[in-house]
């Protein structure tokens, strides 16, 4: 199992949308090491939703529910998507001043690469973040 994050404008996509509409494909992505990470989700795989932007804090946990295929939105080039739903809201959010502060994280790409939109994350990292969050993981 890989662990995730993927982040959203809330005014463009928010974790309310998505608990909305049940599952979404994760377009748009035109960033090739973000596609590489695309490309490396496996089904079931858990990942962090944050809000980037105004609120730069993570908000909920999704799990990827379709495997990487072609990017229906791309008029051109080699661009891919996964189809992600819902788990749970974060009990606490946890905004990247708290990431940020937190020795552990470090050494993520939400720290070290701010504008990349997907990025992996170690188990540690994970469990920390939801633990700040106050949230356990869902079973």
């Amino acid at each position: 199992m890989n662990f995730w994050l993927i982040k959203s404008e809330p005014g463009e996509y928010s974790f309310d949308d998505l608990i909305n509409d049940g599952s979404t494909i994760w377009s748009g992505v035109r960033n090739y090491a973000a596609r590489n990470n695309l490309r490396a989700m496996k089904m079931n795989d858990p990942v962090l939703f944050y809000h980037s932007v105004d609120d730069k804090e993570v908000v909920g946990i999704c799990k990827v529910s379709k495997e990487h295929y072609p990017d229906p939105t791309a008029t051109e080039g080699d661009w891919s998507v996964v189809e992600v739903e819902p788990l749970t809201r974060l009990n606490k959010k946890v905004h990247l001043s708290l990431i940020k502060s937190n020795s552990t994280l470090q050494d993520i790409a939400l720290v070290r690469i701010g504008r990349l939109s997907v990025m992996p994350l170690t188990q540690v990292a994970f469990e920390t973040i939801l633990e700040i969050g106050e949230t356990p993981f869902p079973k």
